[in-house]
């Protein structure tokens, strides 16, 4: 229950409540607070309706009150500049103090701030919990103002030019307290600007050392133009391309970009550097501890190492023990071990016991924030799954493959797995488009239903003046799509984005749609090269041609629409043939969303184990749901 305090609220006397999920004061107390916060000097903020713990009727309970809220980017100055005077209650004195103490010298404030919390009345942090039981200790809430004042500060003064929501002050406050616990993950749902959260972090440690961005290829690009656009006095090497060579120093504040094929490649000269920061965006790329980007990004030295990625666990619970291995390799320990702890009692036996210690082992060392939580002005995602049929060619085609394979008998072992994986994507295939599975040059239309349908919606969608991604796992299939609906849609060349163009060509591909005049409305993009770090919030559509195993993959590429800056709502189309494998992954991803976010298992390799009879019952095509 929420104790009464006899010096909670004075009616007469104006207010100040720090309300740390909005990043703002609340200013409420007196029956005109506007004339007080006039009369004082005082920001007047926007009117809002705040859910506080006031006194009612001798006792203390939460209660909707009038109050104006400032940002705290413009409360601090405020706050620093004002004499309370007889007309503020014992709330607004304390936030004053506060303002100062955040502005002097950190180490010394750890006394002053134990003294000021002890002195702090309720109503300074009267913001009731989720279920209005309990207001926040007044040295939590303390606190938690004094590091996003103190990052606010620091963002002034490395001339941020952003804008940061609350939730973003909060993710900069906690990846700059790196410092004292190791690295760590800012794991942020897609489309919630990790990216600008880490150019905050590199922006403030300009003084420190020079700074390391490793990141996809395709999203090089990208953080040339977003730290140029965000901190323009950063200075930025890039090490891409053929002439690339760093200098034998590296100047304190720089930041160097580069890629994961060149740190595998490069990683010996960039070794050598001890980095004040490294940043790993789009993590999920060093998931494999086998792989050489993985063991080139655990050989690198630096001060903060953060992984951002919107999904530190892509398939198994490895990918995070090796990210961790990267970014802080004494938490998780080696793997062997991890494997015991972890990774056999959650994925073999579903062991919730070993889920919540490894939950409580790594939650201070990973940020998680969902649109749901923080961000609840973005627009709605509508999602559709829409049923295709097949021809009588792709009919054929997909019976003769499943009759074939087991006719030939799949194996055992290794050999089998190489075998079921070679029949799911002649089946992909052949759902897709026989042409992508013969390519035997004929005709486009009117062999495959999918390919059809793909083909209406897209026309309807650009007649209606909106504009659509395109998704696909197979660059073949990207490229007939890109044939068909350049020729169809007469509005000129659909590109395609796939793995196969240079960095510059895929920037440019960006650019154009996100930004140019004359912009295509439709853009193919290959799921693998494109489904992460790209922002193209024009389109309001996404289509996902062909189906992922897993629906973290799917869910990064639909994000790309669907972020911060996003002012429409998202319509999202998941093609499914009817009766095929597709069918089989359709049911699967929902089992998958069911289950908990750190814990997904190799589909594929679920399908190999399966014995033949019941291999064949999910493969054998369903005649009354593929017509």
């Amino acid at each position: 229950m929420i104790d009464a305090d006899s010096d909670w609220v004075h009616p007469r006397l104006l207010q100040a409540t720090f309300v740390p999920v909005l990043g703002a004061m609340a200013w409420w107390g007196t029956d005109d607070v506007a004339a007080e916060l006039a009369r004082l000097g005082l920001p007047q903020g926007r009117a809002a309706s705040c859910r506080f713990a006031v006194p009612v009727g001798g006792a203390v309970a939460p209660r909707t009150v009038d109050a104006r809220l400032v940002d705290l980017v413009d409360a601090l100055p405020a706050l620093r500049a004002m004499d309370p005077g007889e007309g503020a209650g014992r709330s607004v004195r304390s936030w004053c103090a506060a303002a100062h103490l955040a502005g002097g010298d950190q180490a010394a404030s750890g006394d002053r701030r134990a003294e000021l919390a002890a002195q702090m009345p309720a109503a300074a942090h009267a913001v009731p919990n989720e279920d209005e039981s309990a207001i926040p200790a007044a040295l939590a809430s303390l606190n938690s103002f004094i590091s996003a004042a103190r990052t606010t500060d620091d963002l002034a003064a490395a001339h941020v030019r952003a804008t940061l929501r609350p939730y973003q002050v909060q993710g900069v406050a906690w990846l700059l307290a790196l410092d004292e616990v190791g690295g760590g993950i800012l794991a942020d749902e897609m489309g919630l600007g990790k990216t600008l959260q880490a150019i905050c972090v590199l922006a403030t440690r300009n003084e420190r050392g020079p700074h390391l961005v490793v990141c996809p290829t395709s999203v090089v690009g990208n953080w040339r133009r977003e730290l140029a656009r965000f901190a323009p006095d950063v200075p930025v090497i890039v090490h891409h391309g053929g002439g690339r060579a760093l200098p034998a120093t590296v100047s304190p504040g720089t930041v160097v970009l580069t890629s994961y094929g060149l740190l595998r490649s490069d990683v010996d000269r960039l070794g050598e550097v001890t980095w004040d920061a490294v940043i790993f965006d789009e993590a999920q790329q060093i998931k494999n501890p086998d792989s050489l980007a993985a063991r080139a990004a655990a050989r690198l030295s630096a001060r903060i190492r953060v992984a951002v990625t919107g999904t530190p666990v892509e398939n198994r619970l490895d990918d995070l023990w090796s990210i961790f291995r990267a970014v802080n390799p004494a938490l998780l320990g080696t793997r062997a071990r991890f494997r015991q702890r972890f990774v056999v009692p959650i994925e073999s036996r579903r062991s919730a016991t070993a889920a919540a210690r490894l939950g409580a082992l790594i939650a201070p060392h990973v940020l998680r924030r969902t649109k749901a939580e923080v961000a609840t002005e973005l627009p709605d995602k509508q999602y559709s799954t829409v049923a295709c049929t097949l021809s009588d060619e792709q009919v054929r085609l997909y019976r003769h493959a499943v009759e074939r394979a087991f006719d030939a008998g799949l194996g055992s072992g290794i050999a089998r797995r190489g075998n079921v994986l070679a029949l799911l994507t002649t089946l992909k295939q052949v759902c897709n488009h026989p042409e992508q599975l013969l390519g035997d040059g004929g005709a486009l239309r009117g062999r495959s239903g999918k390919f059809d349908r793909a083909a209406e919606m897209l026309s309807e969608i650009v007649e209606d003046g909106d504009r659509a991604l395109v998704f696909t796992q197979y660059r073949t299939m990207g490229e007939l799509l890109s044939t068909h609906l350049t020729t169809e849609l007469g509005v000129g060349e659909i590109p395609f984005l796939h793995g196969g163009l240079s960095a510059r060509a895929r920037d440019r591909m960006v650019q154009e749609f996100q930004d140019g005049p004359d912009a295509p409305p439709v853009l193919i993009l290959s799921l693998r090269a494109a489904g992460f770090g790209l922002n193209l919030t024009r389109a309001s559509h996404v289509v996902h041609y062909d189906r992922w195993w897993n629906p973290a993959v799917e869910d990064q590429a639909t994000d790309r629409a669907h972020r911060i800056g996003q002012r429409r709502t998202v319509n999202v189309y998941s093609l499914v043939t009817g009766g095929t494998i597709e069918d089989h992954i359709a049911s699967m991803h929902e089992s998958k969303r069911a289950l908990a976010e750190s814990i997904s298992r190799n589909s594929e390799v679920e399908l190999a184990e399966l014995a033949d009879d019941e291999l064949r019952s999910l493969l054998d095509l369903d005649a009354v749901g593929a017509r």
